[in-house]
């Protein structure tokens, strides 16, 4: 069956993903997730048309999202998800409400209806503590990484590095050697060819860790730069080279070229932990487990905003609020203690 399309709709959205895009400077990604929730609300009213819209519309989407399971899994959607979906649709009737040809047919009024009831909304906006990876954890899941061939060493020199700057998975596959300095113990992460969240520059020197990640991350770029003879703008963990084996292709080397995608690094390290019997882990969580040394190491507020700027972030209130969780059982020790 063909899937039904709506001419008008389509040229509405494609204006709506130029506006986003170009005037308010989202992502890419932030735009495609946003078209995504539009074409599910779009889908649950039979493609009408959006000068149609009515309030029990966005009723009915929010009944429809309520009862969608995952696909995978077969579990209810999360309330956060539906929470998100339903906050991308309000605003894209929000700017449709000020496009030619829609004002007088959407009411602002209207568009609260997508609005999750006041349980659900604190649900969806509960925080929630999210595990992260000790110091010995990774300590022990690193000295468990074998080094058996060239692209066992990239990988954990992967681990290392991530040990040694928090960065984030996107910049770490998109580096070059250029872009670190062993001289000075730091890595800088150059927005024009770095992927950095919001495009943004900065430099970050190693944090102060146990010596054997700066030991591997050195053996690594020296491989690199006295065997393979790469050059500044190779690849610091480049992909591997195809070539035919035994008439299949097959990883025959190293290629010049940085990974298109952060998937290989988030492979990387989930792998590193699992092997480890220890439970998995992404990059991203390393950024935790060095705020949460940087809580213990740093004696002054001056010595704490440094370790804050290296993750990239202008304020401290970032990376207290996102990256310092006190679970309830420190929040007790804390309170107790001051007693």
């Amino acid at each position: 069956m063909r899937r039904k399309i709506n001419e008008e709709n389509g040229r509405t959205k494609r204006k709506y993903a130029i506006w986003k895009r170009e005037a308010r400077r989202s992502h890419s990604t932030t735009v495609d997730r946003a078209l995504e929730a539009i074409n599910k609300f779009e889908a649950s009213t039979g493609h009408k048309a959006f000068k149609a819209f009515k309030f029990e519309q966005a009723v009915a989407f929010k009944r429809v999202l309520e009862d969608a399971l995952l696909p995978r899994t077969g579990k209810p959607l999360a309330k956060a998800t539906i929470d998100g979906t339903l906050r991308a649709v309000k605003a894209f009737f929000d700017w449709l409400a000020d496009q030619p040809g829609y004002r007088s047919r959407i009411s602002r009024r209207d568009l609260e209806y997508f609005n999750l009831n006041a349980k659900d909304a604190r649900v969806a906006h509960a925080e929630r503590e999210v595990p992260f990876p000790t110091m010995e954890q990774c300590k022990h899941s690193f000295l468990m990484m074998p080094e058996a061939n060239v692209f066992d060493r990239r990988d954990k020199a992967i681990f290392a590095f991530l040990m040694l700057t928090a960065a984030r998975d996107g910049a770490v596959a998109s580096l070059r050697l250029k872009h670190i300095d062993l001289v000075d113990s730091c890595v800088h992460q150059d927005a024009r060819e770095v992927k950095t969240k919001a495009s943004k520059t900065f430099s970050t020197w190693f944090y102060p860790v146990d010596a054997e990640y700066l030991q591997q991350l050195t053996s690594w770029v020296e491989h690199l730069r006295t065997e393979r003879l790469f050059g500044p703008a190779d690849a610091l963990f480049p992909k591997p080279l195809m070539g035919l084996v035994d008439g299949k292709f097959a990883p025959v080397g190293l290629s010049r070229e940085a990974y298109g995608s952060a998937a290989k690094i988030c492979e990387v390290v989930a792998r590193a932990f699992e092997n480890a019997a220890l439970p998995k882990f992404f990059p991203h969580s390393f950024r935790k487990t060095l705020v949460a040394l940087g809580i213990k190491r740093c004696k002054t507020p001056e010595e704490f905003k440094a370790w804050s700027l290296n993750l990239g972030h202008d304020s401290v209130v970032t990376t207290m609020s996102a990256y310092c969780p006190v679970p309830r059982s420190r929040q007790r020790e804390l309170m107790k203690g001051l007693q």
